[in-house]
């Protein structure tokens, strides 16, 4: 709705269409082809809202305006917001309120909620703008800031890039191995206990499997993993032998050079990268943003980690304080952004970019403590699932604890006590991030 007043100046508003990259049909790809093609990079992949967002910022620039619409709260997470939202400051247009993301229903069939946010664009702004959040406790609370930036969060202009090393003090973060195998490589239970039935020696070559779905949803899978000073002795068992020649077959067909090669050595991953000997910190890439906590986990000398899984390998425990924290969970949902619903882990976007102060003896000891303790609570609901301990309204109690002391000690280490919400923890991690980088706006 536009209309003027007396002064002359323009007032926008709405709820339009949010409709993601993935649901867009023909016609609104072509809307956001004429908006944006020419201007901005990657905007393919941009809600349909950020069309109202651009257009009512153009509008801007030859008559006073002020625009402000319902928007999912994704054009500010993760990959959208260095395509949209520069876009749009170089119009002269800054964030001028916005309320921050919240569950929103309205009347439409079918309407199960979304993550919405209100934002404010003008080119006219004040010294001060108004962010709306809520605290922990569910009550609104208003930030008077200078500034809001693109995430939503009081603060400069600056946009979270990916960083090839940590930026912090804290273990590298790797990618799991790539079979590239034609599945052959790989097992089911049942698979796994009938080559063990009919040849016992096969044991030593099986070890369990993990991607996010296994580890997540306690799923069963194994995986061949033969050392190359025990290739010979594999090939012995017939059934092994038999599994090596498809995976060469199968290599051999493929277009790939790399491919190719890796025909000359069948009992190996594709990529490969770890030992197979380490003890795992694992990190799902996927997983549903309705968990209360990142559901990460340590796994045993035994297990390999699929290339749909992170892994920090031989990493010191107290990694895992950090990466089972609310503060942790609220930077991955920001800066990572998500891949429908859920919450898109990058190891170079989401944990290299993620700001820790210089830690002590004594704070490296509080979350060894508490990710143990976390560990145990786990296996206390043995043999629960990772989906099953944090069904949001399931958690156990002696787990939602243990967590919550692994979240303060978290939140004194930074600021000295507990955060009032998640704009103020993301107001001190932007804070950080801006001074560890150095990034201009």
């Amino acid at each position: 709705i536009g209309f003027d007043n007396d002064g002359g100046e323009t007032y926008i508003c709405g709820n339009p269409p949010y409709r993601g990259s993935t649901w867009q049909g023909k016609d609104q790809k072509e809307d956001l082809k004429r908006i944006f093609e020419g201007r901005a990079k990657n905007w393919k992949s941009l809600d349909y809202v950020s069309g109202w967002f651009m257009k009512a910022a153009d509008y801007g620039q030859h008559t006073p305006t002020v625009s402000a619409f319902v928007s999912t709260n994704s054009i500010c997470q993760g990959q959208q917001v260095p395509t949209l939202w520069p876009t749009i400051f170089r119009t002269g247009h800054e964030i001028a309120f916005a309320h921050t993301g919240f569950k929103w229903s309205n009347l439409a069939s079918h309407n199960a909620g979304v993550t919405v946010a209100i934002i404010g664009i003008s080119n006219r702004v004040g010294k001060t703008r108004h962010l709306y959040s809520p605290d922990d406790k569910r009550e609104t609370v208003v930030k008077k800031a200078a500034n809001i930036n693109a995430y939503l969060v009081p603060g400069p202009n600056v946009i979270v890039t990916k960083a090839s090393k940590p930026i912090a003090d804290v273990a590298e973060m790797s990618f799991g191995n790539k079979p590239t195998d034609g599945g052959h490589l790989l097992m089911s239970a049942a698979e796994r206990r009938s080559l063990i039935q009919e040849c016992p020696k096969a044991a030593k070559f099986i070890k369990r499997f993990y991607g996010s779905a296994e580890f997540i949803q306690g799923q069963q899978r194994y995986c061949l993993w033969i050392e190359d000073s025990e290739v010979e002795t594999a090939k012995e068992i017939p059934l092994i032998l038999a599994r090596l020649a498809k995976v060469v077959e199968m290599r051999s067909m493929s277009g790939k050079a790399q491919t190719k090669e890796a025909a000359s050595w069948p009992h190996r991953f594709g990529e490969v990268r770890q030992k197979g000997t380490e003890r795992t910190i694992v990190v799902p890439r996927v997983s549903s943003e309705n968990r209360p906590y990142l559901p990460v986990g340590l796994l045993d000398s035994r297990a390999i980690i699929a290339d749909s899984a992170l892994a920090l390998y031989d990493a010191p425990l107290w990694n895992i304080g950090i990466l089972a924290s609310r503060l942790h969970l609220v930077w991955i949902a920001t800066v990572c952004g998500k891949l429908k619903t859920d919450f898109r882990y990058s190891n170079t976007l989401g944990w290299n970019t993620f700001p820790v102060p210089k830690l002590t003896e004594k704070n490296r000891a509080d979350l060894t403590r508490h990710a143990e303790d976390i560990l145990l609570a786990r296996e206390a609901h043995f043999p629960a699932t990772i989906a099953d301990l944090y069904a949001p309204d399931k958690m156990p109690e002696n787990l939602r604890a243990a967590h919550d002391r692994n979240d303060e000690t978290i939140d004194r280490i930074y600021i000295g006590r507990r955060f009032r919400n998640d704009t103020e923890r993301l107001e001190k991690l932007f804070q950080m991030y801006t001074r560890t980088t150095s990034i201009p706006a």
